[in-house]
This record gives structure tokens, C-alpha cells and sequence, in this order.
């Protein structure tokens, strides 16, 4: 004897009602010491993107990065940094002038967006040797 199971509409209604999350497409960031324009201000907040499968292979075709593969991740920042500070035209002379742990700072964010989906990181406090999740993409002072 075959058996038919039928479910009620309330039943199913949990399961339907679950939505993805929507993608997130740009992550904010505050970089440690910030970018010095031409006129001397400090910019530190700013925004970068997910990377595409373009923004990974036109930078193989940039000369300077054929010349010197250490200045592939200098294009491919500037091809997703789409804003620091109020400055919008973010191009490889931009983040050619970045202090070095900024540049490093983007690095490592870029990796975490686009590699690991997010933007924590696990520390531990080097004073009670607790271990919690920071947020990397910046915010204030005792915020994560």
C-alpha cells in the first residue's frame, strides 16, 4: 500500500519564509594611518569592493606589473579601493603614496573580503589572553 504525504501550507511556511542574506558588495575600512592628499589632509575611512574575475587578470597586463611583480597588488588596490576619505579617483598613484601599513592593511582586508567572505579577525588580548573577534573593515574605539 502506497502512502501519499501531503504538508499543509503552514508547515512549509518557515522554510519558505527564510530569505538569503543579500550579497554585500562593498565593505568599509579605516586605515591605520590614513592617505595624505596633496594639500596635507589625513583621509582614513573609505570603501573597497569585491574583487572580479577582471579586476584579478587586467593588472598581468599592466607593464609596470610585468616589470615588477610586486607592483601587482598596487594596480589591483587601486582597481577596488573605489573611495578613500573624500578622495573618489582612486588610481595606482594614490596607493603608491599610502604608508606602508596602510598599503599592508588593504592587502589582508582585500584578502579577507574576497577570499573569507567577511571582515573579522580573531585576536587574543595580550593582557588576559582572551580571545574575541574584531571587525577589520574600522569603526570607533571599543566597537567590533
Amino acid at each position: 500500500m502506497r502512502r501519499t504525504v501531503q504538508f499543509r501550507a503552514a508547515e512549509r511556511a518557515p522554510q519558505e519564509e527564510r530569505q538569503p542574506e543579500p550579497l554585500r558588495t562593498e565593505f568599509g575600512f579605516e586605515l591605520p594611518r590614513g592617505y595624505v592628499d596633496e594639500s596635507g589632509t589625513v583621509h582614513r575611512t573609505g570603501v573597497m569592493r569585491l574583487a572580479t574575475a577582471r579586476d584579478e587578470l587586467v593588472p598581468l597586463r599592466d607593464d609596470r606589473v610585468r616589470e615588477n611583480s610586486a607592483y601587482l597588488s598596487v594596480v589591483l588596490i587601486s582597481r577596488v579601493v573605489t573611495r578613500i576619505g573624500t578622495v573618489d579617483d582612486i588610481h595606482p598613484g594614490v596607493i603608491e603614496d599610502l604608508f606602508a601599513s596602510d598599503l599592508a592593511f588593504l592587502q589582508d582586508f582585500y584578502r579577507r573580503i574576497n577570499a573569507e567572505g567577511h571582515t573579522r579577525a580573531a585576536v587574543t588580548c595580550p593582557s588576559c589572553q582572551e580571545e574575541f573577534a574584531v571587525d577589520l573593515a574600522g569603526g570607533r574605539l571599543g566597537e567590533s
